[in-house]
C-alpha cells in the first residue's frame, strides 16, 4: 500500500487558502476520514439517496457487457470507498478468468487497508495495489500495468468545479494506455424535490457526515472547532445546476486551527462551503470527456434517467 508524498502539507495548505476564502470553504476531500466513510457508507443505504442503489443496478445489469469491451484483466478505482459495488466487476472478471489485479485508490487509509484483507480472502490469486492519495494531486502513484478499465463511480466527478473536473480528467488520461477503457459515474440533472431530499434526509445522517468534517479538520489542525456550534444546509443552486452543501454557524465564534497559523472569527449565521455535487446531462459530460482526450463509447442510463454510467475509451 503506498501513500502519496506530502499529502499532509498539501492538505493543510490547501484548507488555509480555502477558509481564508470569502464565502469560507472547506475542502471536500476531508469529508472521507475513517469515520466519514463510514458515515457516507450509512447515506448509501438510506431510502432517500437513490444514486447508490440507481448505480448499482444499472452496474450490474451492464457488468458482462463493460468487460468484454474493455478486454480489461486490471481494475484501477479512483475514490474506491469500501468497494461496495466493485465486487460487481470483480465477479464478472473473474468469471471470465480475467482478474488479475486490482488498484484502489482513496483517501482513507484504514478503509482501503479492511477492503483490501476483504478482497484478497474473497478473490484468491487477486492482488491488491492500494494507493493513498489525493486523486488531484497522485495519480502518478497509480502502478504501470496491463489492460484496464479504470472505474471513477458515484458521481464524484459533480464534486469537481468544471476547470477542476478538466484538470483530473486529462490527468487521469495521462497515467491510462492507448487502448485502456475508462467507467465514469454521473448523477444527472433531474426535479430539485428529489435532488435536495437526498442531502437532507430524515434520519440527518447526511448533516452529521457534513459536521464530521470539522472534526477532520481539527485532527489535521489541531483545531477546535466545534461541530456542535454549526447546522447542515444543502440545497439545489439552479444557476449552477449543482447541489452545494454548507455549515452554518448558529453563534459567534473564534476557531483556533495552530497548524496552519490560523485563526477563523466567524459572524452568527456565517456559512461555509463544504462540498458542491454538479449534475450533468449527456452532451455536456461528453463534451468534458471529449476536451479531457477521451474518445466516448457507450452510454448507460436507468428507466428513470437518475444516474449515468459512460463508457470511453483513451485513443
Amino acid at each position: 500500500m503506498r501513500a502519496g508524498a506530502g499529502g499532509g502539507r498539501r492538505a493543510r495548505a490547501e484548507l488555509r487558502e480555502a477558509l481564508l476564502r470569502r464565502p469560507r470553504e472547506i475542502p471536500s476531500k476531508l469529508f472521507y476520514d475513517d469515520r466519514g466513510s463510514a458515515l457516507f457508507e450509512r447515506i448509501t443505504e438510506l431510502p432517500e439517496y437513490y444514486q447508490t442503489r440507481t448505480e448499482l443496478a444499472l452496474l450490474t445489469a451492464i457488468a458482462p457487457r463493460l468487460v468484454a469491451a474493455s478486454g480489461a484483466e486490471e481494475l484501477v478505482e479512483i475514490g474506491s470507498g469500501a468497494a461496495t459495488k466493485t465486487r460487481v466487476l470483480l465477479d464478472c472478471m473473474e468469471q471470465e478468468g480475467k482478474l488479475s489485479l486490482y488498484v484502489p485508490f482513496d483517501v482513507a487509509q484504514g478503509t482501503m487497508r479492511r477492503v483490501a484483507e476483504e478482497l484478497t480472502a474473497e478473490y484468491p490469486g487477486l492482488a491488491v495495489h492500494g494507493v493513498v492519495g489525493d486523486f488531484m494531486a497522485h495519480l502518478g502513484h497509480i502502478p504501470e500495468g496491463g489492460r484496464r478499465l479504470v472505474i471513477f463511480l458515484g458521481g464524484t466527478i459533480g464534486n469537481l468545479r468544471p476547470a477542476e473536473a478538466g484538470e483530473f480528467l486529462t490527468g487521469l488520461g495521462r497515467e491510462m494506455s492507448p487502448g485502456d477503457c475508462f467507467l465514469l459515474g454521473t448523477d444527472l440533472v433531474k426535479p430539485v424535490e428529489r435532488l435536495e431530499a437526498a442531502y437532507n434526509d430524515a434520519q440527518g445522517v447526511t448533516a452529521e457526515f457534513n459536521r464530521n468534517i470539522l472534526l477532520a479538520v481539527n485532527d489535521l489542525t489541531g483545531g477546535d472547532f466545534d461541530p456542535r456550534a454549526f447546522r447542515h444546509q444543502a440545497f439545489y443552486n439552479r444557476d449552477e445546476q449543482r447541489i452545494e452543501m454548507w455549515l452554518v454557524s448558529l453563534v459567534r465564534q473564534r476557531v483556533r486551527l495552530p497548524a496552519i497559523d490560523l485563526a477563523c472569527e466567524l459572524a452568527e449565521g456565517e456559512e461555509i462551503l463544504t462540498e458542491i455535487s454538479a449534475k450533468y446531462d449527456r452532451p455536456r459530460l461528453e463534451s468534458l470527456l471529449t476536451a479531457s482526450g477521451f474518445q466516448p463509447v457507450d452510454w448507460y442510463t436507468d428507466p428513470e434517467n437518475l444516474f449515468a454510467l459512460s463508457l470511453s475509451k483513451k485513443p
